[in-house]
């Protein structure tokens, strides 16, 4: 037997319960895997909301997209990875949906197509913490935007785990980054982390001050998690012929294309990482790039405190304040306990 995550119904985080089950067997192109540490999603608060593109098929359910830990044993169909072996140290990307498999546990069966060796030296909480930020952040800047040397990118929740990855990712690119945050307690953590301006909501107005950073032109792409009523300041902030990326519906509200985008010639683009999963090639670049940073200390995890698997509930509470600056992590069985 073993610990998992369920929930019985939709709702907060108190629908959240620990509970004993059986220890699952992998199947043909799946992997078991011992979990040591768990990177918490908005993505996975929105699904035990019953507020995600995709719900639960049955209850109880399960949640969880991305984890690290170590190989337990591989299903049929599995062994010719050279790369994967029962007692590799793995990070879980998310490239699977919850209604099929879930991370929230002490063991999980996942596919073996979404595991990565760590590198030397990536410990369990970092290796939890890093791959979904940046493969999000590089899916659209890098692989879509293709943003480099001269370009400005908008950075909206840019405290956020996604928000300091795209930071990070926009400076090893090449180009500039303006991180925007509600209040200035972040400001310190945004500059640390390279952003070349920081914009808090509360003091300054966000159009005049990408204005003045880029002569008047205005900012080449943008990239917000929120949408909403918002989106006609991100395009009175966008260069002429811009693109504006939403990858994201924090604020609730549909997003209305707005009138300025006409007559600007701006894209709005709905993206989500799924897409870069899903083809090959792009999956593939992607990965690189994050592996090489972490090789060069470009780009780097951003932990902001971690809980253990038995406060769940508090976990969820925290990563729904929005008051945490990077990740929220859930460790396993104290194996995670500190980082590496």
């Amino acid at each position: 037997m073993m610990r998992a995550v369920r929930f019985y119904e939709t709702g907060g985080p108190e629908v959240l319960k620990v509970e004993e089950v059986a220890v699952p067997e992998p199947g043909p192109g799946e992997a078991l895997v011992a979990i040591e540490a768990i990177g918490l999603n908005r993505a996975e608060a929105n699904f035990r909301a019953g507020r995600y593109f995709e719900r639960p098929r049955a209850f109880p359910a399960g949640l969880g997209y991305e984890a690290a830990g170590t190989v337990l044993s591989l299903g049929p169909g599995v062994r010719d990875r050279r790369d994967l072996r029962e007692g590799t140290a793995v990070s879980v990307l998310p490239t699977f949906s919850m209604r099929d498999f879930q991370v929230y546990a002490e063991q999980a069966v996942v596919p073996a197509s979404s595991l990565v060796p760590r590198p030397e030296g990536l410990g369990a909480i970092d290796g939890a913490a890093v791959w979904m930020p940046h493969l999000t952040a590089y899916g659209a800047l890098g692989d879509l935007a293709a943003v480099g040397e001269g370009d400005t990118v908008v950075i909206t929740a840019a405290s956020s785990s996604v928000g300091l990855a795209a930071i990070r990712t926009t400076r090893r690119l090449g180009a500039r980054s303006v991180a925007v945050t509600r209040t200035a307690a972040k400001r310190a953590a945004l500059e640390s982390a390279g952003a070349d301006l920081v914009v808090v909501r509360e003091e300054q107005e966000l159009t005049e001050e990408v204005r003045k950073l880029t002569d008047g032109e205005g900012a080449r792409v943008v990239f917000d998690p929120v949408g909403g009523p918002g989106a006609a300041e991100l395009a009175a902030c966008a260069a002429p012929g811009g693109t504006v990326f939403i990858y994201g519906s924090l604020g609730g509200q549909e997003t209305v294309f707005p009138r300025v985008a006409l007559a600007k010639g701006l894209s709005f683009r709905g993206y989500l990482v799924f897409e870069v999963f899903a083809d090959p090639r792009r999956f593939a670049r992607a990965t690189e790039f994050v592996l090489s940073g972490l090789a060069d200390g470009s780009l780097e995890p951003a932990v902001d405190s971690t809980y253990e698997l038995s406060r769940i509930v508090a976990a969820h509470h925290h990563l729904e304040s929005n008051r945490q600056t990077g990740k929220v992590v859930v460790t396993v069985g104290g194996r995670a306990a500190t980082r590496v």
